[in-house]
């Protein structure tokens, strides 16, 4: 018996070497390791795994590009307008400055120039009735600085000849104002107004006959025979 189990074992066993041997021949004849390799299911997996990390890559360092580059942009967009912002509110205070500054400038000059400017108001007694506008002032003035009617009518007919009794009255060599001044701007020792205030060209024509001629009459007389005074 044991003979023969051992006679069918060893055909059992040539059949296994013999068919182990077949397939050890095809895979010799056959067999491409690599491609075997390849077509395992855990090499793809590895494979798409490391196409994966490799495409995550790529994407990582596009965005990280992405952001720096945008962030870059933004920043500078950023300073620039803060620059300008800044830029812009700095010339805006300096105008603002600007214009306080000659707001306060004109202001100072205005008041100096109210404080330099002549008398603008004038009393006319009923002495003066008989005239109007600039004469009434005239003949109210002259009797402040103690002139009588007579010296008041020898006023007015010299300021007739002389400019009509126009405070705006000039002629071709520069005399100006009511009492034709030369030049005009003598006046201002009497007030920056000179050249609009009637009483300013009043006032200082007054000072000067009286400085000059002593009474207007004698300022009259020295005119009526040359023809100036």
């Amino acid at each position: 018996m044991i003979p023969l189990l051992t006679r069918y074992g060893a055909k059992l066993a040539a059949v296994l070497v013999l068919a182990l041997g077949a397939v050890i021949a095809v895979n010799a004849a056959t067999d491409k390791p690599w491609e075997r390799d390849a077509q395992h299911p855990s090499q793809a997996a590895a494979e798409q795994q490391a196409d994966a990390e490799e495409a995550y890559d790529e994407v990582r360092y596009l965005h990280v590009n992405y952001i720096a580059e945008t962030a870059g942009a933004d920043v500078t967009v950023k300073a620039e307008a803060v620059f300008e912002y800044a830029a812009d509110k700095a010339n805006g205070l300096n105008d603002a400055q600007k214009d306080a500054d000659e707001a306060a400038q004109a202001a100072e000059e205005a008041a100096e120039e109210a404080a330099n400017a002549g008398r603008t108001d004038v009393d006319i007694p009923g002495s003066c009735s008989e005239y109007s506008g600039n004469k009434a002032t005239g003949c109210a003035l002259a009797q402040e600085h103690g002139f009588d009617l007579e010296q008041v009518g020898c006023l007015v007919a010299l300021w007739d000849r002389e400019s009509g009794w126009n405070e705006l009255a000039a002629n071709g060599i520069g005399a100006y104002g009511i009492p034709q001044a030369l030049p005009g701007d003598k006046m201002a020792s009497e007030g920056s107004d000179w050249e609009t205030n009637p009483v300013t060209q009043i006032e200082w024509g007054l000072g000067y006959i009286e400085g000059r001629y002593g009474t207007p009459c004698e300022a009259w007389n020295h005119s009526e025979d040359v023809g100036w005074y």
